[in-house]
């Protein structure tokens, strides 16, 4: 059963349907632990979340013991559906997929409750195959990592599926019964015993954690979003984003056996879990220690992107799909914020020339990083001068981006920082520059410094950029200005060239004409 145009009336109404083109589009997703519905801005390579609800219904509770969904979660995952359909109405949806999991698929009354589901979200609903699922989670991760590397693991209340993926490639997944709520039922609330079937299992996944040695685990799911919420908690982590959190095996194992030896309540930061989830930690951490141990990843990531990113992933055009996922969504916030968005294409093309002159190599990633940069480098503009730089840490540390980790966060935190209040090292956050490294740091540096003479020039508008090259000539950075913008090279301008010049180890100066 595929997904269906949404059974609603704005949706299906003639006279607006051509309205609907870049209508939200959402996804409700009935999981074996929670029900949850996003809404999207649109399709896009990287769509942000217009709103986000979920209502933990526990509808796989005890489903592996009695083979039934039951009658109280059901009728609070049917409330919730009811609510999430005017929801939609009133964000005039255009089109609405509804996903079921695990518990829908294993319990004796699962068509009953799709078939009442069904009627009270007013659309079809897809009822996921093990398989299915993991291609979804996979295709999730795809669309939220750059060029991926790694085993997927996507642990809901019900299953856990396992899946590679090498780039845009998603290969063939296993699902197993290894949910927290199908754990916690399997085992009889026992952890000891819960080892032993997680154990028993694994054997299944060989052919999958066979390939994560020295690669990416890309952790996705509500319970182990949670268990690296703690730990961020108990490292006392400067950035509280998830997506991108990336966790060294033996710091995640020791962290992992706290989690399982203690009472949850205990745990520091467990105030931010909801209560119904907490119980269900140690079983998503005794699951996650056999896959580091068998597997050996080289690190944990943790994913915020699954099967509803996967779902729309699948929905855009082949082109879309090849977009570089944080220059789209960095491109998105330009049109948004920046006082003239052309400007920030002027910038890259701009700093390409200045950067290619330079001694050393840049990376690849370095390159998306630099041009995600000038892309944000005028988002604070609207903020009070005297707080523009903070503003616009505030902004790129705790934004929805995706296709970058958290050292790539710190270093555009950094660069656009360095633009608003100068490039001396010591200003720096140094949680920040600890988070980017040394190498990041000193590129936000540069960066910093290359806007800091852009920007006195052009006032971050569009067009004069072309007319002012920037070159290195005779072991000098030279600042190109026409005649007739002579009046331009006043006190702050030089001074700025020297400082971008003071970083490459070369003098600077600015030549008029």
């Amino acid at each position: 059963m595929g997904p269906h145009r949404a059974n609603l009336t704005l949706a299906h109404s003639a006279d607006r349907e051509p309205a609907l083109v870049n209508a939200p589009v959402a996804i409700i997703d009935i999981g074996s632990n929670s029900v949850r519905l996003v809404a999207y801005d649109g399709l896009s390579r990287a769509p942000t979340p217009l709103y986000n609800e979920k209502v933990l219904c526990g509808l796989g509770r005890n489903v592996l013991t009695t083979g039934r969904l039951n009658d109280e979660a059901v009728r609070r995952a049917l409330a919730a559906l009811a609510r999430f359909r005017v929801l939609c109405e009133t964000m005039r949806v255009g089109r609405l997929f509804v996903l079921a999991t695990a518990a829908a698929r294993d319990a004796s009354n699962g068509p009953a409750f799709l078939e009442a589901a069904e009627a009270a979200c007013g659309t079809r609903i897809e009822l996921l195959s093990g398989r299915r699922e993991a291609e979804l989670s996979a295709l999730g991760v795809v669309s939220g990592f750059h060029a991926p590397d790694g085993v997927v693991g996507d642990l809901g209340g019900g299953s856990l599926e396992l899946v590679d993926v090498r780039g845009a490639v998603v290969g063939q997944g296993v699902t197993m019964p290894l949910g927290g709520l199908a754990l916690q039922d399997l085992s009889g609330g026992s952890l000891k015993k819960a080892g032993k079937i997680v154990r028993e299992h694994m054997k299944k996944a060989a052919p999958q954690l066979e390939t994560l040695r020295g690669r990416t685990f890309y952790a996705v799911g509500g319970t182990w979003r949670a268990l690296a919420r703690l730990h961020q908690a108990a490292r006392q982590y400067p950035v509280h984003v998830m997506h991108g959190y990336t966790v060294e095996p033996t710091d995640e194992l020791s962290f992992l056996q706290v989690v399982e030896q203690s009472d949850a309540a205990t745990l520091q930061d467990v105030e931010a879990i909801s209560e119904a989830r907490r119980p269900l930690l140690a079983y998503g951490a005794v699951v996650l220690e056999e896959i580091i141990r068998v597997g050996r990843p080289r690190e944990v990531a943790i994913s915020a992107s699954g099967v509803r990113e996967g779902l729309l992933y699948e929905q855009v055009d082949r082109d879309t799909r090849a977009l570089d996922p944080l220059l789209a969504s960095c491109a998105e916030l330009n049109q948004l914020r920046a006082r003239s968005p052309r400007h920030a294409d002027e910038l890259i093309a701009w700093t390409d020339r200045f950067v290619a002159a330079l001694d050393g190599p840049e990376t690849a990633d370095e390159r998306r990083l630099r041009h995600a940069a000038c892309l944000l480098s005028d988002i604070g503009w609207r903020a009070h001068p005297d707080y523009r730089g903070e503003q616009s840490i505030a902004i790129i540390q705790n934004a929805a981006f995706v296709g970058i980790d958290h050292p790539g966060r710190g270093f555009l935190a950094l660069a656009i920082y360095f633009r608003h209040e100068g490039v001396a090292p010591e200003k720096a956050n140094p949680m920040l520059r600890a988070l980017a490294g040394p190498r990041l740091f000193e590129r936000a540096r540069l960066i910093g410094a290359l806007l800091r003479v852009a920007f006195p020039m052009t006032a971050g508008m569009e067009g004069a950029l072309r007319r002012m090259p920037l070159t290195i000539e005779d072991g000098r950075v030279i600042l190109s200005l026409p005649p007739e913008w002579d009046a331009l090279n006043g006190d702050r301008l030089p001074n700025r060239v020297r400082g971008l010049a003071r970083i490459v180890g070369l003098e600077g100066r600015v030549r008029v004409g």
